[in-house]
This record gives structure tokens, C-alpha cells and sequence, in this order.
């Protein structure tokens, strides 16, 4: 089996050529096959290729498919380091050997023509057999392998196709992605009929001129013709430059394809292509002559149930939830993608960074000895990676770039790949990020570059090489978050050499559990994983939208509104679209009930322009309630492309009322409508409403994975500074006439770090007052979590009103999403279901909410002027403990956290942290919220 430590090289296959469809016959072997999988190449069923074999015992299994996905062994994850021993190229004898045999008949119109097999991905070694007849490996798993089968193929017959697919291969150090591993056929295997004079290989140059034009060269097969009937071109010679006359350029923002058709006398090809010139231009990378920004994510093929079989219409559905959240880049993070999403990419629009399959991240863990990447052994291998990538995809408008991998150290072996890619394809620039130096590459890439760090490259004083300047990957998605979105993207509109980036990433990489919640790294058994590292998407594995992605929307939106009484300034960030046919919606708002709207058609603002739009009069109805201006950018097929607000009128505040003096009264101190216990001068009912537990100094949050995780975990400080189990002690209860002061000492066991609380309870109409003040004692050298205070209610005020930010969750560093106005939901439905229960949920700049019951009684809380809240029907300890969504029941009261402040998100998991504007010092603080009984609820005496 020495094949399988052959250094990563394919045997036997044919030269790789690009991905088209032609009018020669097909027949695709997608379908249900005969699968047997065994512990190790040693013990597979030895003969298993001959036609005649028994498979009649076999399983049957899909394909394609991941095996692990159909109950065949494991999942198993990791981030960085390999599963086995490094000893290149050498890999374990337990080695899971997955045998597939199919057997299918061959329609007679293959006669008589030349044939290929094509495998689209095998993961990770294909020992094929066709009739009994060895064929050759695949090495590449996300990479294509075609065979010659003419001679052993039996057309109009009967025919048995054999492939034998090992888990391990001298190819899987190549392949140390970010990832599950999962063995197994898992993309397309087709038989091609291939005619003598046919089209074999076509590579298209298609170029946008400066004066409109396109100019346009098909280098095919001798004799053939080329021909573009939308454009009055046919019967062109292949091989030649043409001027293809005035043509739409293709831009991720006006994808414009044309059909192309390439004919020889035996075989008529089809592509579609569009017009378009990269170039880099004064250190600015630039598309038709104009400077883009990457608005981009990076982007896994994965699903939930499927493993890496994606099916096309998930991935057209979820091409097309980016392009409603305004992602105009991919980078197809760490290998070239399934063939199709590159024709979707053309279509709807994408820029697209193609990396290659390869990736040797592990040996990082041995200080990069033996890493392939400088093994002449590897060199081979990693030439052929390329080029099999470069070309399959060479003719897609929407790849823009190619980059010859992800974390694998430096070595000459890069320096190889990009020589062959830049001779065989000068039109696109070339990148990787560990080319610090930039010799291999036209861009200067970097991941997870600070805020501070990208402002300094953009000003030029970081001394780098002056190309642009493109974040790979930033602003890690890892369970609540990222924050920090914003400052990032201003930055990219700051500094023209910062030309944006891709986020961390698209998809939450769960694998469906029975229960309904999902699997990540270490629920398998794995004796070496990565935990929930997998889990950080901007979707949930499912693909349901996360906060993240709205707030990454939001931030991303093609337009900015500056929105003023009477008139908004619209700049157009596109960098190739007018704003024709856009429009603005507008509405005053008065605590949140509209009081007037309309419309107004937008100019054409040009790309890259700015202008003044003026409002219809709209005054503002008196009273004293407060109003908001919102308007909305909307494109001319509905898609909302910018937002903003301007308040008009601020809110009233709070008003006291003048109540007996409190008294103490069977065992309770009541003062108004409320009433307090003695023991811990806690509120325990105001009016008719009953409460299990009343209002307390909280500063824990159940940690987010920026929290937990990185190289300084914020978190781990604030479980050694015991913030997670804060002790109240009782100061005293002072009844003054116009008040109950309670005082307290918030602190931690073993620690003298403290927290002096005041709560100052005054009355209002039909409720109380509470003004919270605390001073921190004993030398603080941490942040708190959060700054507010938690209460219990009964478990049926579930359902929930608000006049404040929304209607999604938001924090400090994440809410250029929320807007403000009046929104509903319930408390269930206020919970952000992350597949690592953590911290969620929080609402924004409420100036009132309401929890009410089923006959609408319950409480409203009013800010003064404003509060965030969250609302849940678990503890934050409960939160805290779980591990998956399965933990978390809900229990028998709604656990209400009313809050002055937050600490923000960042992107600590593997990324920049807090910015220091959002983190949340230990300082003294003063915050007040209104409390009141709605009439009628539970609780009565």
C-alpha cells in the first residue's frame, strides 16, 4: 500500500482541466452504492473490486456522503492539531478503509467514443477500479480526479465501478483544515463520454477595457470557434483576441453573464462568463479600474446531517441569505468549493478569494519541523494542488484571486505553487496570509489584525510592504458575537489601501443530535478534539441567522443615511451601482406608535458618492412623549439597504409622588405600593404582584466564548476574583420619610474586593423607584461582566413589550442593528438558542418593558431614562453549567436582569478583544429603574 504514503501525489490520473458542461454524453453515478467499511487497510475484503464479487451483505449507502454521517464510525474534530502521529508521510494502521462498489449500465451512446470518470472529492485516498481494471488514486480531497476509462468502460452494457476510500493518506498532511473529519466519497462521480476532436479544456479571458469594451480570447481546442450570440459574436477563432464590442462588465454588485459557446466539429461547450479586469494599481487592488472593499465571510462546506455533502439548493439559499445581509465576498476557507457554488457565485455576485486545498497547521505544535511546505518530498504534491485548482476554476468572473492555502508555515514548496499559478494565470493577483514578507504574493494579508493595527497599516506606519491590505480573517463569530464590527468597517471606509476582509466564519459546524440540538467536538469520544472551536458561525448549523449576522448586515449595508430633522444625507458605498430606482421610507414615531410616514425616491447617487435628500414636513404631535425619526434605504427590489434614526423629542422622566412615611408592619416594611422583608430588605411585592425573589446587585453573566476562551480569558479572571458567587451582606435599613435605604456589602468569599450597594426606594403611581449606587472597595483590577440587578417573577408574565433598541438582541460593541422603537415577543422567544448556552438576549435602551400574563396583568419596568434586560426562564448558574441546549430547562420562575451596563463581546475566542471603550471598569455608578404593578395581576390579597 504504498500508494498511500506517496506524498500526497494522485496516480493515473489525466491532466486537470476546468469544470463545463458540453453536448457529449453524461451519465451521472450519484445513488445509492454497496459499503463496507473496515478498522484498517489490512483488514478490507481483499478481491472486493472483481466484478463478480458478493456484496449481497454489504450496507447500502449514499453517495456522495461522509460515512461517519450514515452511523459508520465517528465524526471527529480538531482545529490544529492532526489525529495521529506526525511521521510524514507515514500515517496509522488503524486506518479506516471505507470499500464502494456500484454497478450500472452504460447507455449505448458511449460507443465508440474516448471516456472519463470523474470524482469531484474523495476524502481522503480513492483506490479505483473500473470492471476489474485498476484505474489509479486520488490524492486532493476537495480537488477533482479524472481517469481514462475508455478501454475498460462497456458501454450499452453492464459495468461494476469499485473504490476503496482510506481516512489517512500521505495527503492528510496536507489537509490539517479547521475541521471534522469525515471520510468518504462526498461529492459528485461522473462518467464523461469525451469525442476524438472534442472540447477538452477551455480557458477563458474575458476583460473589461477602460472605453467599455470587452476584449475577449478563448484559448480551446485547435479549429474551434467561439461564439457569444448576445453580443452578435459567433464563428470566432479560438486562440485569438477579439474585441468583443461594448459589453456590461461583471461586478459582484452587476453580476452580468454572457453565454459563451465553443464548438469543435465533434462537441459544442456552453459557459457563462463575464467581462471584467483585476488589477493592482498603486498598491490598491482594484475591478474594472475602481477600489472594491471585501465585505466578506469565510465560508466551510458543511451540513448538519449531510457532513460535507451541501445540497445546491442549501447553498443557493444560503447565497442568497448573504446577499440579503449585504456579504459581497467569499473566501472559500481552506479549499476550492463543490464546482456548482462558483457558478452561483457567478450569478448572483460574489468576489470570491479561492484557496487551495492545503493547510499544515499541526506541525506549528512541533516548531514547523518536517512541515511539507519546505519537504522537497511534498513538492509535487503541492504543485498539483494548485494547479488542479487554478484549473477548474480559471474561468469564473466571481474568482478573483487565488491563495495557495491557509496556515502551513513558509517554505520553498509555496514559493513553487505561486510560480506555476502566476505563469499560468498572470490576470489574478495571488495570496497567502503567512507570507508575511510577501514574496509569493500581491496582497498583504493578515488575520486578526486589531483595530490599532489596521489603522496603522492604513496610515502606513506599520512598514510592511505597500500592496492592499486584506484581512483574511477577522472578527471571530464564535458563539455571542463578534463585537467590534463597526469600528472595523469604518476603518475599511477610512484608509483606501484597508480593503476590508472576511469574517470567521459563515456556518456553526454542528452535527444534528436526535434531541434537536447539536454535536460538537469531544460528543463523539474523541480522545483529542477542540471542543466547541467548531461552533463559530454567523449562522446556526441549520442556517437560521444568528445576531451576528444581523449586526454584520447592518454594518455591512451599502449605504449610510445621516439623518436630521427634515433631511437625510444618503452616501453610496457600492463601488459600481447608482442608487436608481432606490428609495427612502421614513416615519415619525412617538413612544414608539408611528404618527406619520411616506416615501421618497432616492436620486441616481453614483457609487462612491454622497447627497442631501430632503423630507416632506412632518411636525411632531404634541405632548411630551418621544419621538423618533427612522428612515429606511430600500432598494427597487425591496431589499433594505441602510438605515438611521434622529430623536426629536427626548421622553418624560419619572415622576415621584408623595406617600406616608414606611413603616414596619407585621414582620414587613411597606412604604406606598411596595413592601419590603426585613431580613434582606428586599422587595417582595408591589401591589398585587407577588415576587419570588425582588431586585439585587448582579455583575455575573454565564461566559461567552470571548469570554472563556483565547490567550487571556477574561473570564478565568473573573472566576479567580469570585464574581460568579458574590455574597450580599446587610449594612442596615434606613426608613427615612421619603425613602427606604437598604445598604449592603457585595463581595466574594477569600477576597476583599467589594461592592457598596445602595438601593434607594422611592414611590411612584401604583409602584417604586429604585435608584442602585455602588462603589467599589479593596483595589479592582478586573472588569465586571455586567453592572445591574436581578429579580423573579412568576412564570406565566411571559409575554413581553418594549420601547427601546431592537428587536434583537444587542450589546455595547454590537448594535448598529438595533434601532429604536416598540417591539414584542415573549420571554422564550427572547433567548438566543447559541449551540454553547451562554450569555444572550439582551435588549438595549429600553425606556419601558412589560412582562404580562395571558389576561395582560403582570409588571412594567421603566428605565430612567433607559435599561437593558434580559429575560429567561433559567438562572444564569443554570446558564452557566450547561453545556448543549438540552441542559438548559426551563423552571418555575422568569429570572428578570434589569442592567446599567455590560462588558462588550469582542472577539477574544481568536481574535482582538474588548475595545476599551466597551470594557465595563469597576467604578462607581449610580442608575435608577421605575417599577410598577399593571392592574389586576396575579397575587392579590
Amino acid at each position: 500500500m504504498e500508494y498511500l504514503t506517496g506524498f500526497g501525489r494522485p496516480i493515473g490520473t489525466c491532466a486537470p482541466r476546468a469544470a463545463f458542461d458540453t453536448d457529449a454524453p453524461r451519465l451521472s453515478l450519484n445513488g445509492v452504492w454497496r459499503f463496507r467499511l473496515a478498522p484498517s487497510a489490512a483488514e478490507a475484503a481483499d478481491g472486493f473490486w472483481a466484478p463478480g464479487f458478493d456484496d449481497s451483505g454489504w450496507s447500502r449507502l449514499p453517495v456522495p456522503s461522509s460515512w461517519p454521517m450514515h452511523g459508520h464510525g465517528r465524526p471527529a474534530y480538531t482545529n490544529v492539531v492532526y489525529p495521529f502521529p506526525l511521521d510524514p508521510p507515514h500515517v496509522p494502521t488503524d486506518n479506516p478503509t471505507g470499500d464502494h462498489r456500484l454497478v450500472f449500465e452504460v447507455p449505448a451512446a458511449f460507443e465508440g467514443l474516448g471516456a472519463r470518470l470523474r470524482f469531484d472529492g474523495v476524502d481522503s485516498c480513492g483506490r479505483v477500479w473500473l470492471n476489474g481494471v485498476e484505474l489509479g488514486v486520488t490524492q486532493g480531497s476537495r480537488l477533482p480526479a479524472e481517469f481514462d476509462v475508455t478501454a475498460a468502460l462497456r458501454p450499452g452494457g453492464t459495468n461494476v465501478l469499485a473504490v476503496r476510500v482510506h481516512q489517512w493518506s500521505a495527503g492528510s498532511y496536507l489537509e490539517d483544515q479547521d475541521m471534522w473529519w469525515l471520510p468518504g466519497i462526498f461529492r459528485d462521480v461522473t462518467l464523461l463520454a469525451r469525442p476524438a476532436g472534442g472540447v477538452d479544456d477551455v480557458f477563458v479571458h474575458a476583460t473589461f477595457e477602460p472605453g467599455g469594451h470587452g476584449r475577449l480570447r478563448v484559448d480551446g481546442p485547435p479549429g474551434a470557434t467561439v461564439s457569444i450570440p448576445a453580443l452578435g459574436l459567433a464563428g470566432l477563432p479560438a486562440g485569438v483576441a477579439h474585441d468583443a464590442g461594448p459589453v456590461e462588465p461583471w461586478t459582484a454588485e452587476t453580476p452580468r453573464l454572457y453565454e459563451l459557446v465553443v464548438a469543435t466539429a465533434t462537441e459544442t461547450a456552453t459557459l457563462r462568463v463575464g467581462f471584467r479586469t483585476v488589477a493592482i494599481t498603486g498598491g490598491i487592488l482594484t475591478v474594472n479600474g475602481r477600489r472594491i472593499v471585501l465585505r466578506g465571510v469565510n465560508r466551510h462546506e458543511f451540513h448538519p446531517d449531510l457532513g460535507r455533502v451541501v445540497p445546491i439548493e442549501v447553498v443557493r439559499a444560503e447565497l442568497e441569505l448573504m446577499r440579503r445581509h449585504h456579504v459581497n465576498a467569499i473566501r472559500t476557507s481552506h479549499y476550492p468549493p463543490h464546482p456548482a457554488v462558483l457558478d452561483l457565485c457567478d450569478e448572483l455576485g460574489f468576489w470570491v478569494l479561492d484557496e487551495c486545498d492545503y493547510e499544515t497547521h499541526g506541525f506549528e505544535t512541533v516548531g514547523w519541523r518536517g512541515n511539507p511546505s519546505d519537504d522537497p518530498r511534498f513538492a509535487e504534491a503541492c504543485v498539483d494542488r494548485m494547479r488542479r485548482m487554478v484549473e477548474r476554476d480559471k474561468n469564473h468572473p466571481s474568482v478573483i484571486m487565488w491563495s495557495l492555502g491557509n496556515e502551513a508555515g513558509v517554505g520553498a514548496n509555496l514559493g513553487l505553487m505561486a510560480d506555476w499559478a502566476r505563469e499560468r494565470d498572470p490576470d489574478r493577483p495571488l495570496h497567502y496570509e503567512g507570507d508575511r514578507g510577501c514574496a509569493h504574493v500581491d496582497v498583504y494579508s493578515r488575520m486578526y489584525a486589531t483595530h490599532a493595527e489596521v489603522d496603522a497599516i492604513g496610515r502606513g506606519e506599520d512598514h510592511g510592504p505597500h500592496l492592499p491590505f486584506i484581512l483574511c480573517e477577522y472578527a471571530h463569530a464564535m458563539g455571542n458575537g463578534p463585537g467590534g464590527l463597526a469600528e472595523y468597517d469604518e476603518l475599511f471606509d477610512r484608509h483606501p489601501r484597508c480593503q476590508g476582509g472576511f469574517v470567521w466564519e459563515w456556518l456553526d459546524h454542528g452535527i444534528r443530535r436526535p434531541g434537536g440540538d447539536f454535536a460538537y467536538g469531544g460528543d463523539f469520544g474523541e480522545p483529542l478534539h477542540d471542543g466547541n472551536f467548531v461552533i463559530d458561525g454567523l449562522v446556526f448549523p441549520d442556517r437560521t441567522p444568528s445576531p451576528g449576522l444581523t449586526e454584520l448586515g447592518a454594518v455591512y449595508a451599502p449605504v449610510r443615511l445621516a439623518v436630521r430633522p427634515g433631511e437625510v444625507t444618503v452616501r453610496n458605498r457600492y463601488a459600481f451601482r447608482s442608487l436608481g430606482g432606490a428609495g427612502l421610507h421614513w416615519s415619525v414615531t412617538v413612544d414608539g406608535v408611528p404618527s406619520a410616514e411616506g416615501a421618497v425616491r432616492l436620486p441616481a447617487v453614483a457609487a462612491g458618492q454622497t447627497a442631501v435628500v430632503a423630507l416632506p414636513h412632518a411636525p411632531v404631535p404634541p405632548g411630551t412623549g418621544e419621538a423618533w425619526l427612522t428612515v429606511h434605504a430600500v432598494a427597487a427590489d425591496g431589499l433594505e439597504i441602510g438605515s438611521g434614526q434622529v430623536q426629536l423629542r427626548a421622553g418624560p422622566a419619572p415622576v415621584a409622588v408623595s406617600m406616608p412615611a414606611p413603616r414596619r408592619e407585621g414582620g414587613v416594611i411597606r412604604f406606598g405600593a411596595a413592601e419590603f422583608e426585613p431580613v434582606h430588605g428586599r422587595l417582595t411585592r408591589l401591589g398585587d404582584l407577588a415576587l419570588p425573589r425582588g431586585p439585587v446587585l448582579d455583575v455575573w453573566r454565564a461566559p461567552i466564548d470571548n469570554d472563556r476562551l483565547g490567550p487571556d480569558p477574561v473570564a478565568g479572571r473573573w472566576r479567580a476574583a469570585g464574581l460568579h458567587r458574590m455574597t450580599h451582606r446587610l449594612l442596615g435599613i434606613d426608613l427615612a420619610p421619603d425613602a427606604v435605604v437598604v445598604a449592603t456589602r457585595v463581595a466574594a468569599a477569600s477576597s476583599d474586593r467589594a461592592l457598596l450597594t445602595w438601593y434607594t426606594w422611592r414611590p411612584v403611581d401604583r409602584g417604586a423607584e429604585l435608584t442602585v449606587r455602588v462603589e467599589p472597595t479593596g483595589g479592582w483590577d478586573v472588569p465586571l461582566p455586567r453592572l445591574g440587578v436581578r429579580l423573579e417573577l412568576p412564570p406565566d408574565l411571559g409575554d413581553v413589550s418594549w420601547f427601546g433598541a431592537g428587536p434583537g438582541e444587542a450589546y455595547p460593541d454590537s448594535r448598529t442593528a438595533a434601532l429604536i422603537g416598540r417591539y414584542r415577543s415573549t420571554v422564550d422567544d427572547l433567548a438566543t438558542p447559541y449551540v454553547y448556552p451562554q450569555e444572550n438576549g439582551n435588549r438595549a435602551d429600553a425606556r419601558w418593558l412589560t412582562l404580562t400574563g395571558p389576561d395582560g396583568t403582570g409588571l412594567r419596568v421603566e428605565g430612567a431614562p433607559r435599561i437593558d434586560f434580559t429575560a429567561r426562564r433559567w438562572s444564569t448558574p443554570d446558564l452557566d453549567a450547561a453545556r448543549h441546549r438540552a441542559d438548559l430547562v426551563p423552571g418555575d420562575r422568569i429570572h428578570l436582569h434589569l442592567d446599567h451596563a455590560h462588558h462588550g463581546l469582542g472577539s477574544a475566542a481568536c481574535g482582538p478583544g474588548v475595545l476599551p471603550p466597551y470594557v465595563l471598569r469597576a467604578e462607581p455608578a449610580t442608575f435608577s429603574v421605575v417599577f410598577r404593578a399593571l392592574p389586576g395581576s396575579r397575587g392579590r390579597r
